[in-house]
């Protein structure tokens, strides 16, 4: 009888989500942090008791791009007809938060403060709308169920995105002051989702570890005029496992949002498509403490419209057992 190999559930899960993710994808510039960094997902035992992260994102996204193409700026004529967004420099923090039951069930949550810098020029203007936002952005609560194996695991993850983040953030400079932001660039989408996802970890050799997640973010009803998008974003990797305090790792990470609705939304400018290239590292700093750092690199950029996106993003954290 022919042995199963390890990497087959690996290869079938990254290939599925891969086909779910394809032909979708976010508002006013596809983009965002598609990185995992949940270790019960990368294969470490959950523990009893809990566990505190502390993670920041960085990404400016200053290319200008459409369909599969980065977009000539010099050829834009202005006064435009449609907005020609300038710049966005998003900084966010996220306090994670996961205590363990017992070894195969936990509760999580993750609470994100967004400090956002944006320029645009809005169709007609020919001079350049600003604005700052700041502040808490929308909780997400999951619960997760582990079926543990000394060399491979699976994670059940089910939860919601909850609004406690404002959407009513305003131009502060230029032609469009006090004017709305954008629905997609506020501090929350206003809408409570449901979030539900799987893991899968194995440990083919002993230095070798590798793994798959999938999760899917589903709004469950408009608010205020806006449907924000739907999205399944899949991450895989492997990582080297050995006896020194650092383990690299190295990520694949896809993204894909379908397009806003409501009178609200940037229907022409939202969704589309990304792959991200992620390498990084994780450093056992004590016994009960790591940090980790990752570089995202984009290896396929598709969006509807006229979207920005960086050119890379930079993910740096802190996780600790209390």
């Amino acid at each position: 009888m022919q042995t199963a190999s390890p990497f087959r559930p690996f290869l079938l899960l990254s290939f599925t989500a891969f086909l779910l993710a394809a032909p979708a994808a976010s508002a006013c510039s596809t983009c965002g942090c598609s990185l995992s960094s949940d270790w019960a997902a990368q294969g470490f035992t959950m523990m009893y008791g809990l566990e505190a992260g502390l993670r920041f994102e960085y990404f400016d996204q200053t290319e200008l791009r459409s369909g599969t193409n980065s977009v000539n700026r010099s050829g834009l004529i202005f006064p435009a007809a449609e907005e020609i967004q300038q710049r966005t420099l998003n900084r966010n923090t996220w306090l994670d938060l996961n205590y363990g039951l017992n070894s195969s069930w936990a509760i999580a949550a993750s609470f994100p403060f967004h400090d956002r810098f944006h320029t645009t020029m809005a169709g007609g203007d020919t001079d350049i709308s600003s604005s700052r936002t700041s502040g808490f952005g929308d909780v997400r609560l999951l619960a997760r169920y582990q079926r543990p194996h000394s060399r491979r695991s699976f994670t059940v993850q089910f939860g919601f995105k909850l609004p406690t983040g404002r959407f009513d953030q305003t131009f502060a400079d230029g032609p469009q002051a006090g004017e709305k932001l954008d629905r997609g660039l506020q501090l929350g989408t206003g809408t409570t989702d449901l979030l539900a996802g799987v893991a899968w970890f194995s440990r083919p050799a002993d230095n070798l570890g590798c793994f798959a997640s999938v999760m899917f973010d589903q709004p469950l009803s408009a608010r205020a005029g806006f449907l924000p998008s739907a999205s399944v974003t899949l991450s895989s990797g492997v990582r080297w496992l050995n006896s020194s305090r650092l383990t690299p790792q190295l990520q694949l990470n896809l993204k894909a949002e379908g397009r806003e609705h409501g009178p609200e939304a940037d229907v022409a400018n939202s969704g589309g498509t990304l792959a991200y290239l992620s390498p990084g590292i994780t450093v056992e700093v004590t016994t009960r403490s790591s940090a980790f750092v990752f570089v995202q690199l984009p290896v396929y950029q598709r969006v509807n419209g006229l979207q920005l996106e960086p050119q890379w993003l930079l993910t740096v954290g802190w996780r600790s057992r209390l």
